[in-house]
């Protein structure tokens, strides 16, 4: 079980607290294990938006796999160093030291920073407040303009609906993309992401659409990607004819099923040598008999000459071909 814990504050934004709960619970519905808290110093908690809030006072026991987040508030509604009280600071700082995460939206990262939580670490903030964080907190390194910055175990996110695409990322991390893609599906959102690792996934970028039996092929590549998977099989996974699944996925995705397993697969395989493996081993990891054709898929991104050696990194994505395979 994980338990979910949102520190309420006097005039925060309903959709910063919204937005990630309803990510949450709806991975609760898919069957995850997610428990979720509401606490506050006070049981009634106002909202900027009018609308009143009840919280418990007392907070839950904590473990490493619990996460702890911060809703923004309206900056000009509190003195300057914001509405968190030295108590719930320090339980921020020590979940953190305890192994947990810890994540804001919006001004929530003010609080992150008071804890201390900051301090040579990457984060964001909103556009409107970022200038404001880094100068009264000048031990962060504030990212401008980005949608949310992981920096060991401390998310932070640009705020309102950048909620969502936090805590979508960290369901991503934990359960899978496929998870994190079936759940934006559910609640109807554009699964965007930001930053250099996983969470820039194929799959992803490429769920957006509304086809469902372009989904449920993309849930058979998503979990199997590493594996020779025949039209065939896929086609009847969507409930399809091959030259139709050929045609809906295109339209739905700009890919053909190869191309989407082989975007994946590269990007994957990107991962694990940007975290020390060699291209031969990388390629072995997701799927391919061995290194040439990863070589050839990462050249043709141009991002890579062809014949780079087995250390060289690179973040580019693949065309698409035809079966996937």
């Amino acid at each position: 079980m994980t338990r979910v814990v949102f520190l309420l504050v006097p005039q925060l934004h309903l959709l910063d607290l919204a937005g990630p709960a309803q990510v949450f619970s709806a991975a609760a519905d898919l069957g995850h294990d997610y428990r979720l808290h509401y606490v506050a110093e006070r049981e009634q908690v106002p909202t900027v938006q009018g609308v009143p809030l009840v919280a418990d006072t007392d907070w839950p026991e904590l473990g490493p796999d619990d996460l702890v987040v911060v809703p923004g508030w309206r900056p000009r509604a509190h003195r300057p160093q914001g509405p968190v009280g030295a108590d719930d600071l320090r339980r921020l700082a020590a979940h953190h030291a305890a192994g947990g995460t810890v994540a804001s939206v919006c001004a929530g990262a003010y609080a992150l920073g008071r804890a201390g939580l900051l301090d040579g670490r990457r984060c964001t903030t909103h556009h409107e407040v970022q200038d404001d964080l880094a100068r009264r907190h000048p031990a962060a390194r504030v990212v401008r303009d980005v949608l949310y910055v992981v920096d060991d175990r401390v998310v932070t996110s640009a705020g309102i609906a950048s909620g969502i695409d936090v805590a979508l990322h960290l369901v991503a991390t934990r359960h899978g993309p496929a998870a994190a893609a079936r759940i934006a599906r559910t609640m109807v959102v554009y699964a965007r992401r930001n930053g250099h690792e996983q969470q820039a996934s194929a799959m992803m970028r490429h769920r957006s659409h509304l086809s469902d039996a372009v989904h449920h092929v993309q849930d058979l590549i998503d979990s199997r990607y590493d594996e020779s998977l025949p039209l065939a099989q896929l086609a009847a996974a969507g409930g399809v004819a091959e030259r139709t699944l050929n045609r809906l996925f295109r339209q739905a995705t700009g890919l053909t099923p190869l191309g989407y397993q082989q975007l994946f697969r590269v990007e994957r395989a990107e991962h694990l040598i940007g975290h020390g493996a060699t291209v031969e081993a990388a390629a072995r990891s997701v799927g391919f008999t061995d290194a040439r054709m990863l070589r050839r898929l990462r050249a043709r991104a141009g991002r890579v000459p062809p014949h780079a050696g087995s250390s060289r990194r690179a973040t580019g994505t693949p065309p698409a071909a035809n079966r996937a395979g």
